[in-house]
């Protein structure tokens, strides 16, 4: 065996083990940003060891701490990608852009999440415990045992191979892709897929409606729906990207969006 077989085959463990950690740290305001960190941190530290590095360093882990929220068994091949992008930037600091790496990340989320949450969450699991449960009615102790054998199984393979698979894919293509150029366009490509992502995101997670109406005449949800549908969780978005760009706390944002809203629903404004 090789050293770098070795070597690579060590990154992947750390893959697999770290991506099971992925929601420990989990939060409100960026969700599992921490543990994408906590995943890709080995990395940062076998690419910078040298004190001089340190200021590179701290660059790459602020880099990581931007919002990441995406199922954990397919996480791993983000992780894995991002950590190939990661030493591809080492190396070549002058001809990479850095923030391909993060668009990257955010183009995969919504993709990764789709697949790994309707497989996993919607099929695996479904079926893992509904088999288990049957069996434990008639009091089999396989019941439980084959209960979390078929739902660790696949989480395995996926969670072990997607960081290897990410890994490899990116050091194979990345180099190939700045070369002929291509990098420009596959970020443009991300960026839009990303703000895709995002505005999905607003849309499906922020329910606000008002109830303002004067009979079945004039519906003023109806009104702004026919102008641009989810037009109030959009503006709300806005709200409070405006008060993070003037340096409002997390804890003033939540203060102001549950007293807000409290308020406004007992005006009768939103619903």
């Amino acid at each position: 065996m090789t050293k770098t077989s070795k070597e690579n085959k060590k990154k992947f463990r750390q893959f697999f083990w770290r991506s099971w950690a992925i929601q420990a740290s989990w939060n409100y305001e960026r969700q599992m940003n921490m543990g994408f960190l906590y995943g890709i941190a080995p990395t940062l530290e076998r690419l910078y060891p040298d004190p001089k590095d340190d200021q590179r360093k701290k660059e790459a882990y602020q880099r990581h701490m931007a919002y990441y929220n995406c199922t954990p068994q397919t996480s791993a091949f983000a992780l894995g990608l991002s950590a190939s992008m990661e030493e591809q930037y080492a190396a070549n600091p002058a001809e990479f852009n850095p923030d391909t790496i993060n668009a990257m990340k955010t183009s995969l989320m919504g993709p990764l999440s789709g697949v790994g949450d309707s497989f996993f969450q919607g099929t695996v699991r479904v079926l893992a415990f509904g088999l288990g449960i049957n069996l434990a009615q008639q009091g089999s102790i396989l019941g439980p045992m084959l209960a979390m054998l078929i739902s660790f199984v696949p989480s395995y393979l996926v969670t072990y191979y997607g960081g290897k698979f990410g890994y490899e894919m990116g050091q194979k293509y990345l180099t190939k892709l700045y070369k002929e150029g291509l990098m420009d366009k596959v970020m443009y490509v991300c960026s839009i897929v990303g703000l895709m992502v995002i505005g999905s995101m607003i849309a499906s997670m922020i329910g606000i409606t008002t109830p303002i109406s004067t009979g079945k005449t004039f519906v003023l949800q109806n009104i702004l729906d026919g102008i641009m549908p989810q037009m109030l969780p959009l503006a709300l978005t806005f709200l409070m990207y405006g008060l993070l760009k003037k340096k409002v706390g997390i804890g003033w944002m939540l203060t102001i969006s549950i007293v807000g809203g409290i308020l406004l629903s007992i005006l009768g404004i939103l619903a």
